[in-house]
């Protein structure tokens, strides 16, 4: 998913833009996520409990504990009176897994800064990211002792618990917060505009010269290296075909799959349509756009929502995509990869979908234990628990806002006053010009 990253974020970039820098940033901010992760995150996230909001102990010695072993007997039991505690969390198939998905967010993060920002904010965003944020709300919402947890042994939130199984909210939604106030506090692009349609741009000459340069092909190539990429996120997060409850879960990995296409799927087709009837013209961008949103939308309920409920989730997901555009450029955010508004908008809106749409059966299947049938969350149209888990998933939604708002508006105004934060205007004019990038990468005075 780092190249599709990679290529979405580089064909969204001005041309002097593409070969070093965004290519760069991508390496590095994967490199540091590995590295960070590994020392502090994966304990913050899945490290042994110390309470409901962050894991202790086990940090960078944690990946010693077991390669394969998925029972721990200092690891306690999700549910009470099963036998062997269950720890499908301590062996290194998981971290890598776990890291994928941490660089994932530093990469959502570090698109809505491109152009104009600094390495050294990106190397320091994406530590803090990897290191210790994002790890904080892997611990709330898919650690056993985290205080959102489905798999909660304590008191669940709303007495159900809030349920994103691949990350519409502990993921993307994290990602586009961090991104938003790294590009809010960054300021725009030199040559940005806003339009009168709203959609905002590169307004007079400068628009027209080789440095806007965007590429089609590159953000088509991304767009569909995400798509690939997702079919390992979303299958990939349930962690095994047989889990601890033993039920087969072939069918789950399944439906997972298949939902994931159908919303991403009728998220393009209504994005490319609606954006026509709009602005006049066909655009693969819109397109593209639409079907990462569309996916964005899917994770939190891929596999507890029918098929059929993941394409009007796509199409649901298309029209608020096209909304958020509409009201960022219009208020002047400048965020090249649209992170607020794919990631952001979308992942809020996969997360209370599946407050509405999560059937019983489904979500049986996935978290539910056969002994405790009445504690089974499922969506406000399947049962009596619906109010509940919407109010949980609205719950959860709010608490990553805030905590990822309060954790890194801080440190990129810290950055800022350091003057770390924004390359110089020379610099940007030179990337945004003639000259060579090769010329001017790492002249940020």
């Amino acid at each position: 998913m780092q190249a599709g990253f990679a290529m979405l974020t580089a064909g969204a970039a001005r041309s002097q833009n593409k070969s070093n820098i965004i290519m760069l940033t991508t390496v590095v901010d994967a490199a540091v996520c590995a590295i960070f992760y590994y020392f502090f995150g994966f304990a913050c996230a899945y490290g042994r409990p110390w309470n409901g909001f962050v894991g202790k102990h086990n940090f960078g010695g944690w990946m010693n504990f077991a390669q394969f072993a998925e029972y721990d007997d200092e690891y306690p039991s999700a549910r009470p009176g099963q036998g062997n505690p269950w720890n499908p969390l301590g062996n290194h198939r998981v971290w890598v897994f776990e890291w994928a998905s941490a660089a994932a967010v530093a990469a959502i993060a570090s698109g809505a800064m491109a152009e104009r920002s600094q390495v050294t904010a990106h190397i320091a965003s994406s530590a803090f990211l990897s290191g210790f944020v994002y790890p904080v709300i892997c611990h709330w919402v898919w650690e056993p002792h985290g205080w959102l947890s489905v798999y909660s042994q304590g008191k669940r939130v709303m007495g159900v618990g809030m349920l994103d199984i691949a990350g519409s909210g502990t993921i993307h939604l994290t990602g586009a917060i961090a991104g938003f106030w790294g590009a809010l506090i960054l300021g725009p692009r030199l040559g940005f505009s806003r339009s009168k349609s709203g959609y905002g741009g590169y307004g007079g000459a400068s628009s027209r010269g080789r440095g806007h340069g965007r590429s089609s092909t590159l953000v088509v190539l991304g767009t569909l290296l995400l798509w690939l990429g997702w079919y390992g996120i979303y299958p990939g997060s349930i962690l095994g075909i047989v889990p601890r409850h033993y039920t087969a879960m072939k069918g789950v990995v399944n439906r997972a799959a298949i939902t994931t296409t159908l919303a991403g799927a009728a998220s393009a087709i209504a994005t490319f349509f609606v954006r026509r009837w709009l602005t006049g013209s066909w655009k693969v961008e819109d397109a593209c756009g639409g079907l990462v949103g569309g996916l964005v939308a899917a994770s939190a309920g891929c596999a507890v929502i029918e098929p059929s409920a993941g394409m009007l989730l796509g199409v649901i997901a298309a029209l608020v995509l096209i909304a958020v555009k509409r009201l960022a450029k219009a208020v002047g955010l400048d965020d090249p990869m649209e992170a607020l508004q794919r990631h952001g908008a979308c992942g809020l809106v996969g997360l209370l979908f599946v407050g509405v749409f999560a059937t019983e059966d489904y979500v049986m299947q996935m978290f539910g234990d056969d002994e405790l049938p009445d504690e089974t969350p499922c969506g406000w149209l399947y049962g009596k628990r619906g109010r509940k888990l919407l109010a949980a998933q609205a719950i959860g939604a709010a608490c990553i806002v805030g905590w990822t708002s309060v954790a890194m508006a801080p440190l990129f105004l810290l950055l800022r006053i350091a003057g770390l934060l924004r390359i110089s205007r020379e610099e940007e004019a030179a990337r945004f010009g003639d000259r060579d990038s090769d010329l001017v990468l790492g002249d940020e005075s």
